[in-house]
């Protein structure tokens, strides 16, 4: 069985994902904790449950899912995995985060790139890597199919889909890849996004206003 608890931290309200099996085996998915409360939280669930981190992975590198990278990585002594097209993504947030106030930032660099279509074992479960750029050039989502269950970072989301106005994104390949790649999950796969509450396949495919029916209604 995998489990998922979400965390949500930083100014953006950025959903931070940890992932484990049932022999405590945990992967950490975009983190953005950038506070020592926010990290304290986290590390104090990792501890109480007796996890053992050992990967970490970015659905894409946008600074609200970067923040804590460096930290975790030294923390719990992993290494970084992300899509190769998210370099420059990731490159740039030490440019701009003064500007967002976040001027500790400390910048993380990945040692192994995930592509389209890979398994990644969270223990004994298997996660595959679904390509759906948009949001940014790299973006991927993480799909549990044993559980039908998506860590869809900022992709979609209940009732809503990524902003496509920042450097590298594209709102008619967001749109397509949304349809794609995600649409044709099972209907009842849960969607857990960047951002906001839960939702799923059935529920935005029949309610979505930007890619659903009701967007051709």
């Amino acid at each position: 069985m995998l489990h998922i608890k979400c965390f949500t931290f930083n100014p953006f309200q950025e959903n931070t994902y940890l992932l484990y099996d049932e022999e405590s085996v945990a992967t950490l998915i975009d983190p953005g904790c950038y506070t020592q409360e926010e990290r304290s939280e986290l590390e104090a669930f990792i501890q109480v449950e007796g996890l053992q981190v050992t990967q970490l992975l970015n659905t894409h590198c946008h600074i609200d899912h970067v923040l804590g990278n460096a930290w975790a990585m030294d923390r719990f002594q992993i290494s970084l995995q992300i899509h190769a097209l998210e370099v420059p993504v990731l490159k740039s947030v030490e440019v701009y985060a003064p500007n967002y106030g976040f001027r500790d930032y400390v910048s993380s660099t990945a040692s192994s790139f995930l592509i389209e279509g890979q398994e990644i074992q969270v223990g004994k479960e298997k996660l595959s890597c679904l390509f759906v750029p948009g949001h940014a050039p790299g973006h991927l989502a993480f799909y549990h199919e044993a559980s039908k269950r998506c860590i869809a970072g900022d992709t979609l989301f209940r009732g809503s889909i990524g902003r496509t106005d920042l450097p590298g994104g594209n709102p008619s390949l967001l749109l397509e890849k949304i349809k794609s790649q995600l649409f044709v999950l099972p209907e009842e796969t849960i969607v857990f996004p960047g951002h906001g509450p839960e939702t799923s396949i059935g529920y935005e495919k029949k309610n979505n206003p930007f890619v659903g029916l009701k967007a051709h209604s």
